[in-house]
């Protein structure tokens, strides 16, 4: 990703980060989904952190929301990671892509709302701290085509790979992986159109990459389109392995 494109200079002053830290250390933080004051010095109270729409029953191979199951096994698969199994070894979604997280994710993502990422990054943390699994020595985020970069101003997969890394005690590379050309919005596109849009879009550099267990972190994976043409870059470059974590995964489309 290009290092230097023009960015919204407010919103990346660290002034404005240090008034944002002392306005916190003086007033009670205030929950960003109903403003009722937050739990646990966090910008979410406790009754809406129950309303989450967590990730409770899912594929093992790329979080899909599964229905749940008395006999559930913890390790079972979707039938498409049975048939087709992804480029990545696992992918990690605390959360499906529901009410009312699907609407701090919008206005991170599209409404500049920084303090509603760092709230999303903080919740991604927190679960994978716990994961048990082989962890990655390496943060990668999902980049966004310099022409993409300018009109928002920010990676909103960036800023909450910032987060993650130095509270995971991870090294990152931002620009390890990079969109080589510019890509249609995802959001408009079925399936199929998904991964033709983002086909031979990404690229990797070997140098950062060979022989490193990488994390690539997005904010939502719907179809895994992009993440999987991430994870197949990364591979090209020598990656030992790939895991993928993002925020929420969304549920299969006839759900």
């Amino acid at each position: 990703m290009d290092p230097t494109p023009p960015v919204n200079a407010r919103r990346l002053n660290p002034v404005d980060g240090w008034l944002r830290r002392l306005s916190l250390r003086l007033l009670p933080p205030r929950c960003l989904l109903c403003r009722a004051p937050g739990a646990e010095g966090r910008e979410l109270c406790a009754d809406c952190v129950r309303d989450l729409p967590w990730n409770r029953a899912f594929c093992a191979r790329c979080a899909l929301p599964l229905p749940v199951a008395d006999d559930a096994s913890p390790g079972r698969m979707c039938g498409h990671c049975q048939q087709h199994p992804p480029r990545f070894d696992r992918l990690i979604a605390p959360f499906r892509y529901a009410y009312p997280l699907d609407g701090l994710i919008t206005r991170f993502k599209f409404r500049h709302d920084l303090a509603a990422g760092a709230l999303l990054a903080d919740l991604m943390a927190q679960a994978l701290v716990s994961d048990d699994a082989d962890r990655p020595n390496l943060v990668v985020p999902v980049p966004l085509h310099v022409r993409r970069l300018r009109e928002r101003g920010y990676n909103q997969s960036l800023e909450l790979a910032k987060r993650l890394a130095p509270a995971l005690g991870l090294d990152i590379e931002a620009d390890a992986l990079t969109r080589q050309r510019a890509t249609d919005a995802q959001s408009a596109l079925d399936a199929a159109a998904r991964r033709r849009n983002v086909r031979d879009a990404f690229v990797a550099d070997p140098n950062r990459i060979r022989d490193r267990h990488v994390a690539l972190v997005d904010d939502v994976a719907t179809t895994g389109a992009t993440v999987e043409e991430c994870a197949r870059a990364l591979r090209i470059a020598g990656a030992r392995a790939v895991s993928v974590w993002v925020v929420a995964r969304a549920p299969a489309p006839t759900d």
